[in-house]
């Protein structure tokens, strides 16, 4: 089918949990964002102690709350990796 002429179809069955998958794919980009500032800050020694702890601390209870909403949702966190097409994925699959 021509780009031009497709529609979207919103399920309102779905439509709940695509958003809820779109918002959740956001927020585990900028986690990652997050985490790999949060590792080149300690590398480069510019945290204090009790920051890295911090930062550590608040870093696996979003993990942990992410994790809680995929699974109301019944989502995994692969879910949340969108396919770019030639570009990839948009998140890296390390974890």
């Amino acid at each position: 089918m021509p780009p031009a002429t497709r529609r979207l179809t919103a399920d309102p069955d779905t439509v709940e949990r695509d958003l809820v998958k779109l918002v959740l794919t956001v927020v585990e980009l900028l986690r990652q964002l997050m985490e790999r500032q949060a590792l080149h800050r300690v590398d480069v020694g510019d945290l204090t102690e009790e920051q890295e702890e911090r930062v550590g601390l608040t870093l696996m209870l979003l993990d942990d709350r992410m994790r809680e909403l995929c699974a109301r949702y019944d989502l995994r966190v692969e879910d949340l990796n969108l396919d770019l097409g030639p570009l990839g994925t948009l998140l890296p699959s390390h974890r």
